[in-house]
Formats: C-alpha cells, sequence, structure tokens
C-alpha cells in the first residue's frame, strides 16, 4: 500500500493509525457491566493481546510492526486501540456507553490510562518516532492538565483529538490562549455521536450542539434510544 501510494503521490507524507493492542470481545452482561466472551480463556490470536492473558497487553507485536513502518520511512503514527463495536471501552472510555453496547466493566479513567500507559511505552521503545496519544476526551476538564503533562515528559510528542472537537471545535483555540474553558460545551461521553452512525445516522453531538438537536435525525435516535432501553 505504501509503495502504491508513493508511486502515485511521492511527495505526500503518510502517517499510520495503530490499534496496538486488543482484547477478547465484550458483550452485554447478565447482571450488571459488560463482560467479556466466553472464549477469553482460549483467545490467542488478537494483536497485541497477551496469549495466557487476553485482556492484558503485550506489545512485542506491535513493536514489530512499528519496525516495518519505520524501514518504509514513515515516522507519524497515531495509537489507538480495540474496536468501537465489540470492545469499544478499550477504544473510546466513555461514561455512557453506545446503546447497543455493554455498561463499562471499569471506571472509564482506567481505559484512559491503559492507553496513555501504552503509548509512553512505545514511544520510549522507538524514540525517533512521532506519536499521537488518543483517548483522552473522557479528562474533560483534566484534558490540557494531562497532556501538557504527558507531552512535557516525553510520554507523548501530541494529543488527538476526536469526541471533544463535535460539541466544542474551539477546545484547543481556547486552552492555547489560556480562556476558561467553555464547560457546557466539553463532551461528557453520550456516545450519541457512536449510536447514530450505527443505525444509518448522521453523526454529531444531539445532546450539545444546537445544530443536532434540532437535525431532523434527532427525533429517530430518541426512537432508537427508547427501544433499545426497552430490551
Amino acid at each position: 500500500m505504501v509503495e502504491g501510494i508513493r508511486a502515485a503521490a511521492p511527495s505526500l507524507e503518510i502517517g499510520v493509525r495503530l490499534g496496538a493492542f486488543d482484547t477478547v470481545p465484550f458483550r452485554h452482561g447478565e447482571h450488571g457491566p459488560g463482560a467479556p466472551e466466553p472464549c477469553a480463556g482460549e483467545y490467542p490470536y488478537a494483536f497485541g493481546a497477551d496469549p495466557s492473558n487476553a485482556l492484558a497487553a503485550r506489545l512485542d507485536e506491535t513493536l514489530a510492526f512499528l519496525s516495518l513502518v519505520r524501514e518504509l520511512g514513515i515516522r507519524l503514527v497515531c495509537i489507538s486501540a480495540g474496536s468501537p463495536y465489540y470492545t469499544a471501552h478499550i477504544q473510546r472510555p466513555a461514561l455512557f456507553p453506545p446503546c447497543d453496547g455493554y455498561l463499562p466493566p471499569e471506571d472509564p479513567l482506567v481505559g484512559v490510562a491503559r492507553q496513555i500507559g501504552v503509548t509512553a511505552a512505545l514511544k520510549e521503545a522507538c524514540p525517533d518516532m512521532v506519536f499521537v496519544g488518543s483517548a483522552y476526551t473522557y479528562l474533560q476538564e483534566w484534558l490540557p492538565h494531562v497532556a501538557q503533562r504527558n507531552v512535557r515528559t516525553g510520554k507523548v510528542d501530541f494529543v488527538g483529538l476526536g469526541r471533544m472537537m463535535l460539541p466544542y471545535p474551539e477546545f484547543v483555540r481556547d486552552v492555547l490562549a489560556g480562556r476558561p474553558l467553555q464547560t457546557r460545551a466539553l463532551c461528557r461521553t453520550f456516545s450519541d455521536c457512536t449510536t447514530a452512525p450505527r443505525n444509518g445516522l448522521v453523526s454529531g453531538c444531539f445532546p450539545l450542539d444546537p445544530f443536532y438537536k434540532s437535525h431532523p435525525h434527532a427525533g429517530r435516535l430518541s426512537q432508537i434510544k427508547s427501544a433499545a432501553r426497552k430490551k
């Protein structure tokens, strides 16, 4: 793929978005938070997972892939993890899961810390590469402080923001200008931006953005969520 892109656009810089580790699929818990699938003890093939404990990250495969990336002359890598469909709490720590998902089996801060720790370990192992960290949105008001600390101490080179940009596109501008945060615009991880496209609707912050509050899909999304709660 890289060779093909460079043949067609030799001046184009290439970066990689990498799921640094995965885990077993999760499902609705019978009496509470989400639970790993019954195959948890027999799931040796998850990328970046420990065969003896599929719920833990092991980075030998990840580092091998980064070696390949380096050989291809690529230095920019954005770190993610898991899947938004069957391990949503790993990839996108949130207090409120998508309506067709499962309740988080851990405090979302554990998921944030896991991705920060893995990114820091990869940066330490590959200091010549440029890493973008993710999974920071759940930190909300504390995001600028944690991001600044991690960049300053060399745990990551950049912090990438996804969900936060939907309700609050001015977030970075306000932080860099030293202005107080617009707390009413902060993403509170309601996951409507994920629930909507999973049901064929547009993605946006329906709870906080006036544009999406009045969008024709807002009513349909409300119906979908109501129906899911009754199941």
